[in-house]
């Protein structure tokens, strides 16, 4: 390999099999969040549950409120337990399981520029996944271990550290392919690093289930929703942590990011040359901003289309964070078995991704995400209305699809409003609204989970938060791709 050719092309062209490498870095993470929301909902909801503070502050709550108790009680909820009417449970696994949310807000932002100013041997991001994925595995595979010993308060600090820990290597390892890669095969490279990130969320989302199987088979004890903490649990993490472990190493030694070490004087020079481009950029930032604003219209459709990705991820943030609880109380699944039901749903919607693309080009970004938006919320209340157990899986699967419809096209429309010169500050905007989103759901919903007594009430509160998606989205009037047509003409008329 020559000195201009990065470690992802070759001859010009996208090294496939080095994107592959690369993309352990992502795959590496994505087990672990696969794991995270399934598993830790169910290990919180047992330590709170047998929390005497939580216990405490749920009964001095229904001795203020005594209507509580009585609307619980006509909801179907259990009042003779020792909260004595309404439980703040689910409230506090909202809130604790917006951490990862929170940490990556603050956290991942700051990790990703120091990757930027990161001088070693191993190069600019290498050092962040070499390091940090180590720690993430280990605190990772002691959690459900920890939990154990029902200490609420260290599982706590376990779960913390972990969160903390997986924020500080995230960005480096998602900057990596980029970082390896020349700019006009990037879009080539994250195809394929979002593939080994799908293989990361069904390998999560599979141990359960395979963990479990194995499990029965040489112990001959069954896994179920009562003992599944004590027997499958500590295995299913075991295996993220070693998946995690042997990404780091695949990203060590096998993945060739060159040496950014430089002597002082050097080192000294790039700062300086660095901080006057930043200072550069600014100001140039600045002089755009005045000169490029958008027109009223298109304000209007950014503001619809940020309200509408807002409520569209206030619904599946719902979803992925207590799916499991739901399976547990309202189908008596174990864990493991509620991880089989969405892994069924991510592959759906990894196979809906190609033509999902299609769809938008076809029809239009805002009709395709329409579609998809209609068709989770129509699935999820046909559910509610039936109980059928069969249309559990009709859901997941006709979901999956419709997931896919939607996430494939709100970025590109978000994007397409700001226009080619303003793409990093649009991406920006999309993942405030993203991320404010997976911030707030989990404390909505566990408010509301709380008040309603079953987690039934999921699959009606995510139809609610997709219709408000679908009154802000009809808003929006601008953000389509331009038909191929007007730019073949617009090209033959400046030929002419």
């Amino acid at each position: 390999m020559n000195d201009k050719q990065l470690f992802c092309e070759k001859n010009g062209k996208l090294h496939v099999g080095h994107t592959i490498l690369t993309g352990f870095a992502f795959l590496a993470s994505s087990i672990a969040w696969a794991i995270y929301d399934p598993y830790i909902t169910k290990i919180l909801n047992r330590l709170l549950s047998e929390s005497a503070w939580i216990t405490g502050l749920s009964a001095k709550l229904n001795e203020m409120f005594p209507l509580l108790a009585e609307f619980a009680k006509s909801q179907g909820q259990d009042v003779g337990t020792a909260a004595g009417g309404i439980t703040l449970v689910p409230l506090f696994i909202g809130v604790i399981m917006t951490f990862d949310n929170i940490f990556g807000v603050i956290f991942q932002p700051t990790f990703g520029k120091l990757s930027d100013r990161c001088r070693s041997k191993l190069g600019k991001r290498r050092p962040f996944v070499v390091y940090g994925a180590p720690v993430s595995a280990i605190l990772f595979a002691i959690i459900p271990m920890v939990a154990l010993t029902n200490s609420l308060s260290v599982t706590m600090i376990c779960i913390i550290l972990f969160v903390f820990s997986m924020s500080l290597w995230r960005a480096p390892a998602v900057a990596l392919m980029p970082a390896l890669t020349p700019p006009h095969l990037r879009s080539e490279g994250n195809a394929i690093i979002n593939l080994m990130g799908g293989v990361g969320s069904v390998i999560g989302l599979a141990a359960g289930g395979i963990v479990s199987a194995v499990y029965a088979l040489v112990t001959g004890v069954k896994v179920t929703a009562e003992n599944e903490q004590t027997t499958s649990f500590p295995f299913v993490f075991l295996v993220g942590a070693v998946v995690m472990v042997a990404g780091m190493l695949v990203i060590r030694f096998f993945v060739n990011e060159p040496s950014s070490k430089l002597d002082a004087a050097a080192y000294k020079n790039q700062l300086a040359d660095e901080k006057a481009k930043a200072k550069a950029e600014k100001a140039a930032k600045k002089e755009e901003k005045k000169n490029q604003k958008l027109s009223k219209g298109e304000r209007k459709s950014l503001v619809a289309m940020l309200g509408g990705l807002f409520f569209l991820f206030c619904g599946t943030n719902a979803i992925t964070t207590f799916f499991a609880l739901f399976a547990a109380e309202v189908l008596g699944k174990s864990t493991g078995e509620a991880t089989i039901m969405t892994t069924l749903f991510a592959i759906c919607s990894a196979v809906a991704a190609i033509p999902a693309g299609k769809m938008g080009k076809k029809l239009g970004r805002k009709k395709t995400i329409l579609i998809g938006l209609f068709v989770f919320m129509g699935v999820f209340l046909l559910y509610v209305l039936t109980r059928s157990m069969a249309l559990i899986w009709v859901a997941l699967i006709f979901g999956g699809f419709a997931n896919m419809l939607i996430t494939v096209n709100t970025l590109p429309l978000v994007l397409e409003i700001g226009g080619v010169d303003k793409v990093g500050t649009f991406t920006g905007y999309y993942y405030t609204a993203t991320f404010s989103a997976q911030i707030a759901s989990p404390i909505v919903y566990g408010i509301v989970r709380m008040v309603s007594g079953s987690y039934l009430s999921l699959f009606v509160y995510s139809p609610i938060m997709f219709a408000l998606s679908i009154l802000l989205i009809l808003f929006v009037k601008h953000g389509e791709a331009v038909p191929e047509e007007v730019i073949k003409q617009a090209r033959e008329e400046n030929e002419d």
